[in-house]
This record gives C-alpha cells, sequence and structure tokens, in this order.
C-alpha cells in the first residue's frame, strides 16, 4: 500500500480505533506501570497545591487516581465507554469526575467554561491527524487558567494494527502551542515503560502567560 493510500486509511479511523475491544486488557496494561513512573521526566512540572485538573484521553484513570489522591480536582475525560466503566469502577475510592467529551473539541468541557490549572494528554497527541491537532491546541489553550500547564506525551514507533497513530515531533507540537499563547517549559525523551521494542515517547510542558488573553477557537 501506498504512503498516501495509508494516510488515508488512517484519516478514515476514530482516533479511538481499537481501543474499545481492548479495554480490559489495555486497562491491565496501563495499571502495570505506576503515575510517578510513566511520568518521572515531567513530575516537577506538575502543581504541588490541589487546584483542578484535566486529564484528557483518561484511559483506565491511573493517572486521574494519583492526581486526586493528591487533593486535586480532577476530570477525566474519556471518549471510549468500556474505559470509563472500567476506570470508574477500578478508582471508585478517589473522587474523579468522568465525562464522555473528546479531542479535537472537545464539546462538552468547552460548554461547561471550567478553567483548569493543568490539563494532562498521555498518548493521545499522535491520534490526532494536522488539522485536528491545530483545532486541539486552541481548545486546550482556551480551557486554561492564566498560569495554567499543560503536559503531553508522544509516543514513537511502530502503530498496534487497528489503531490509528501519526507521526508527530516534538517541534511542531512546541510551534502550535506557541502559536496559541503558551509557552515552552520543557522537553524530555526516555524509553517506553512497558519496554516494547522500537517504542519511546517525547514528554513536553507548556504554560499560559497569564498575563495575556488566550481563548479557544
Amino acid at each position: 500500500m501506498s504512503r498516501d493510500a495509508t494516510s488515508e486509511q488512517l484519516q478514515g479511523m476514530e482516533s479511538t480505533a481499537g481501543y474499545g475491544e481492548a479495554a480490559e486488557a489495555l486497562a491491565e496494561q496501563y495499571e502495570s506501570v505506576t503515575f510517578a513512573e510513566v511520568h518521572r521526566e515531567v513530575l516537577h512540572l506538575f502543581p504541588t497545591r490541589p487546584g483542578t485538573v484535566l486529564d484528557v484521553g483518561a484511559g483506565s484513570g491511573r493517572d486521574a487516581a494519583a492526581l486526586a489522591a493528591q487533593g486535586h480536582r480532577v476530570v477525566a475525560a474519556e471518549p471510549t465507554a468500556e474505559l470509563r466503566s472500567l476506570g470508574r469502577r477500578r478508582h471508585a475510592d478517589q473522587r474523579i469526575e468522568w465525562t464522555d467529551d473528546a479531542l479535537p473539541e472537545l464539546p462538552g468541557l468547552v460548554a461547561a467554561g471550567t478553567r483548569f490549572d493543568l490539563i494532562l494528554l498521555t498518548a493521545v497527541w499522535m491520534h490526532l491527524d494536522e488539522r485536528q491537532r491545530t483545532l486541539a491546541m486552541a481548545r486546550l489553550a482556551g480551557l486554561l487558567t492564566g498560569g495554567g500547564r499543560i503536559i503531553l506525551s508522544l509516543r514513537h514507533g511502530p502503530v498496534p494494527e487497528g489503531r490509528r497513530m501519526f507521526p508527530v515531533t516534538a517541534q511542531e507540537t512546541t510551534g502550535l502551542a506557541r502559536r496559541h499563547g503558551l509557552d515552552f517549559l520543557h522537553h524530555a525523551q526516555r524509553e517506553d515503560p512497558h519496554g516494547r521494542p522500537g517504542v519511546s515517547w517525547t514528554y513536553l510542558g507548556f504554560e499560559r502567560d497569564g498575563t495575556r488573553d488566550v481563548t479557544g477557537a
């Protein structure tokens, strides 16, 4: 299959493709590593005082639960019903507000008008195509408080069968964030915490300047 044909096939897939059918196995995989291990490169960027946190693509709720345990008010946005259900059950002891919402538009969260001190996107950004990433960054920037931060990770390497992922670079993501009024904070790279051959990760941190007006487009 040609590169153009492959790209068209990916564009036609849903960004959540493959997650519902494999929800049980994926939840076990996600929960097999801790929040601290997954985010070790960017732990210093997380707020030290309780605030409002949005976990986009929350999956099994591992990160949302860890942040709620630290005293944050956490909204977990997860579009895959099977993962939302598993997350609610697995982390029922934590106060997490689960919602069925997704990038690139996050319509429910935008309509609610809540602003967040931190927005976390773990293994989410590469599921969006170029047009969607542009729209998504505008939405995310508009959901931040002044001084609020975005922490995201980019997956590199082979794409699992049945999933939709696009190659995304740190340079592109940083440039897009800056165009939407976000300042660059941090860039780190690491091996895959699950030890999958050929898979690596980039971690990026951005911050909204509280003196500038940023609105979601």
